[in-house]
């Protein structure tokens, strides 16, 4: 399809080409300030059975999980076979506990467990989604945000690592009284906070822009709903929400879940309804007759996946057995050592944060020309016709030089320093030096492919499954096993040997 695009002009080389499909992180270190912030909270609530809290918390968590698993698939069919069935209860958040109808309601011993175990891993999966949205939209810079089951305040903590300076305005809503008193607890010390502004649910928040000079404050640059819509158990629920927050949404909404297959389901389930629904909004558009409906088309309707599918077509991994998610590697905090449980045998010094989740934006896709549309590439043996003695030198080293991404789960991690020796303090004058990197970006036209699972690296051949557009306008989709060998392309060769799973690959 790529070919059908004449007199392109190379737009990348192989350096710039893999600076611009890096899109994994290594092991992350949770970021000092949250560390001592966590550790602060904790020492604050003086517990004595912090280790049997944090085992009862991940007890409830699989009871939650258990129980949606067992709800009937009635109400996802007959949204299937109507879409517009309910349409019109789309107007309210039913809470009878926190989430939904047979939610999760944190108490205060749940809460300072969760903060102890599960929140520095819910922020790294966050930072490493928000990062990704700063890579690959450089121009978007959010001012007012919009954190729905903001937790113990995971997200905000991403936010102000990801845009520290840009954002102005956060709408928090959270249900659990608990989990907001130790959010602010957790930020209490933390300098040059925007303005915070609580709620209890979208009704409330929706109150405070009923009034006629204000409905136009109620759109958001930035709509995030992390590890929230699996404690909503009921699928007509999740669908009422989706449509408010993607209401509530000026330009970017990201949804994420655990990654599970449940938690994929979810993910799935909502992308397609908000693109449907986008759809059918444009085509309704689209048969207006008047210019000013036209011009309405054009700048408002519409949306495309930022991340992490390169189409918008249907998911070609529905009804595959496989399921879409991502894995972010962090090194343990102090307290995630102390508290979590591993049946005598000594925890390792990291943990695997699955996760599955999509970014929004409104908006048609862009039309971009693909990567690779203009690049030529030798074979092995047309580059070893052109290389000096010095390049074959060179070539040997590097065969023989060990790859550290192979072995990145051998490597023995240490404790933090700072956690064992420095004071409580959470001045953000402390903290590490904020560093910035600039790289080439990867744009959001259909050229991309998603990585999916760890690719298969067999000495000179390297096979990895893809997730790709199949036309221009990335309007199709399809699941498919790439395979680059040393022979034919040694340069894609060698950027798919330092692939990881989450990556993207040009075509």
């Amino acid at each position: 399809m790529a070919n059908a695009i004449t007199e392109t002009v190379q737009r990348f080389t192989a350096e710039t080409l893999k600076a611009a499909s890096k899109q994994s992180e290594g092991c992350y270190v949770v970021p000092l300030r949250l560390r001592r912030a966590i550790k602060k909270y904790i020492r604050d609530q003086e517990d004595q059975h912090m280790k049997r809290k944090v085992s009862r918390l991940s007890e409830s968590f699989n009871a939650i999980k258990d129980v949606n698993l067992q709800l009937t698939a009635s109400t996802a069919r007959e949204l299937i076979e109507d879409p517009l069935k309910y349409v019109g209860s789309s107007k309210r958040w039913k809470i009878t506990s926190n989430y939904g109808d047979i939610g999760f309601k944190y108490r205060d011993d749940q809460t300072i467990a969760y903060v102890a175990s599960r929140m520095p891993a819910v922020f790294s999966a966050c930072h490493r989604i928000l990062t990704e949205v700063k890579r690959r939209l450089p121009e978007f810079t959010p001012t007012k945000v919009l954190d729905f089951g903001a937790g113990t305040g995971s997200a905000f903590w991403a936010l102000r690592e990801v845009w520290p300076n840009s954002v102005k305005v956060v709408n928090l809503i959270e249900p659990s009284q608990s989990m907001q008193r130790a959010g602010q607890s957790l930020i209490k010390d933390l300098k040059n906070l925007p303005h915070i502004q609580s709620y209890g649910s979208l009704q409330a928040l929706n109150q405070t822009f009923s009034k006629p000079d204000r409905k136009d404050a109620r759109k958001h640059d930035l709509v995030i709903a992390s590890y929230v819509l699996g404690e909503i158990p009921s699928f007509k629920d999740r669908i009422t929400i989706v449509r408010q927050l993607w209401d509530l949404t000026q330009d970017v909404l990201i949804l994420m879940e655990p990654g599970t297959p449940h938690g994929s389901d979810i993910i799935s389930q909502v992308r397609s309804h908000i693109l449907w629904m986008e759809k059918r909004k444009s085509r309704k558009l689209e048969k207006a007759s008047d210019q000013t409906s036209k011009d309405l088309m054009t700048q408002k309707c519409g949306a495309h996946i930022v991340a992490p599918c390169p189409h918008d077509g249907a998911c070609p991994l529905d009804n595959s057995g496989k399921y879409c998610h991502f894995v972010q590697r962090l090194q343990r905090t102090t307290s995630q050592l102390a508290y979590k449980q591993s049946n005598g045998i000594p925890l390792r010094g990291f943990e695997d944060e699955k996760f599955s989740y999509v970014v929004f934006r409104r908006g048609p896709r862009p039309s971009e020309t693909w990567p690779l549309d203009g690049m030529k590439f030798d074979t092995l043996k047309e580059q070893r016709a052109k290389m000096t003695p010095e390049d074959f030198e060179s070539d040997y080293d590097d065969q023989t030089d060990s790859e550290p991404e192979d072995n990145v789960e051998e490597k023995k991690l240490v404790k933090y320093e700072s956690d064992i020796d420095e004071p409580y303090a959470t001045s953000e004058t402390d903290s590490e030096e904020e560093t910035s990197q600039e790289t080439t970006r990867a744009d959001l036209g259909s050229g991309w492919g998603r990585i999916i699972f760890s690719p298969i690296k067999r000495g000179k051949r390297v096979e990895m499954d893809v997730c790709r557009a199949t036309n221009q306008d990335g309007t199709e989709g399809r699941f498919e096993r790439v395979i680059v060998t040393k022979s034919k392309n040694p340069t894609l060769h060698h950027q798919a040997r330092r692939s990881l799973w989450g990556d993207l690959w040009p075509f």
